[in-house]
Formats: structure tokens, C-alpha cells, sequence
């Protein structure tokens, strides 16, 4: 059973306002890979920070989703009001940007082929169904950030790579027993802006996590 200390600043942390930092595309292009620094924030301006996209290489990939951008591994797919995670996603890709579109559901198949990617943004979208399997073929995956959606209950089955898990302002109310178990590589989760309290937090909802 967690300590009362930890419980109390967890429902602190469930009521604050999150975190946000406007530059959110920070990246470091070492060796070629596109990677994201510990600080981001999960609802940034998706016009803020961004690099100049056509002053970077192109990916040696011809695939690319219709209306996306696509550099080096990185696919940015961001205020294009897609209804469903595109296709033709380059398996190489390290970073998904998803962010301000209308997606509703995350499917089965969505992320298949995908074994490479490292962070996937959904920030600012309609979701509130995720298939029990839709996060399966993200072996590698580290950064979530899934804030400012309609879910209900933090998602199923979260990849054991995952270290960083930003899901606040959604609609969760009660974190179950063992929902974290086997994520022993995560150091950072934000749920503040749902509407959790002290009750919301089953015994043993934290069991699993190496902290």
C-alpha cells in the first residue's frame, strides 16, 4: 500500500494545471535520429519551436502520409483534421506528431509496422477508445503524450519501453489496481486536469512501477 504522503501529492498533482513549454520540437539530429529532450511539454503550439522543415534533408523513405511532412525519421502529421491515424507510415519513422487533428479511436492496426518509433504525439485530438492491442508493435516506444483528449481510464496494455507518460486534461477519474505493471522504465507521468480524487486511486494502482 503507497504511503499517504504519495497519495496526497498525486491528487496535488491531478488538480494542478500541467506543465507547458512552447518549444516543443527541440530536437537533436546525433547520427541522424530525431530525438525529443526530457523537457517537452505535451500541449505545446504546434507552431511554436518547429524547425524549418524544407531546410532539413528529406527522409530516404518515399513513403510519406498524403499532407504530412515528412524529414529524416520524423513524421509530422499535425492540424490536418484527420479522422484516423494515417497510412504509409515509413517503418524507420522515431517520431509520430499526431497532434491537433480529430481522432477519435485508436484501432488494432493503427501503429503496425512502427517497431522504431520512439515518440508518439496525440495531444489535442477527440480520443476516448483505444484497442486493448493498438500500442502492441511499439517495442520501442518512450514518450506518450496523449493530453487533452476524451479518455476515460489511462489506456491498456502501455508498452514496457514506455519512461514518460503525459495524459492530462482527460476525462479519468479512477487509476485501477496494476494498470502501471511492467512499466519498469517509466519515470514520468502527468495526469493533472482530470478530475481524480484522493478515492480515484485503487490499492495497488502503482504496483509495478520502479519508483
Amino acid at each position: 500500500m503507497w504511503p499517504l504522503w504519495l497519495l496526497a501529492s498525486l491528487l496535488a498533482l491531478s488538480q494542478a494545471l500541467p506543465f507547458e513549454q512552447k518549444a516543443f520540437w527541440d530536437f537533436t539530429l546525433d547520427d541522424g535520429l530525431p530525438m525529443l529532450n526530457d523537457e517537452e511539454a505535451s500541449g505545446a503550439d504546434s507552431t511554436s519551436g518547429i524547425p524549418d522543415l524544407d531546410a532539413l534533408p528529406p527522409t530516404f523513405s518515399a513513403m510519406c502520409p498524403f499532407g504530412c511532412h515528412c524529414h529524416l525519421r520524423v513524421v509530422q502529421c499535425s492540424d490536418l483534421g484527420l479522422k484516423a491515424v494515417p497510412k504509409e507510415i515509413s517503418p524507420d519513422t522515431t517520431l509520430l506528431d499526431l497532434q491537433n487533428n480529430d481522432i477519435s479511436e485508436l484501432r488494432k492496426d493503427d501503429f503496425k509496422g512502427l517497431q522504431h518509433l520512439y515518440a508518439l504525439v496525440l495531444v489535442n485530438n477527440k480520443i476516448s477508445k483505444i484497442h486493448a492491442k493498438a500500442f502492441s508493435p511499439l517495442r520501442k516506444l518512450q514518450k506518450l503524450y496523449i493530453s487533452k483528449n476524451h479518455l476515460v481510464e489511462i489506456p491498456p496494455n502501455l508498452p514496457s519501453s514506455l519512461a514518460e507518460l503525459r495524459i492530462h486534461d482527460n476525462r479519468i477519474r479512477k487509476v485501477p489496481k496494476g494498470v502501471f505493471s511492467g512499466l519498469r522504465n517509466m519515470n514520468c507521468i502527468e495526469m493533472g486536469g482530470n478530475p481524480l480524487e484522493n478515492s480515484g486511486f485503487e490499492p495497488g494502482a502503482f504496483d509495478g512501477l520502479n519508483v
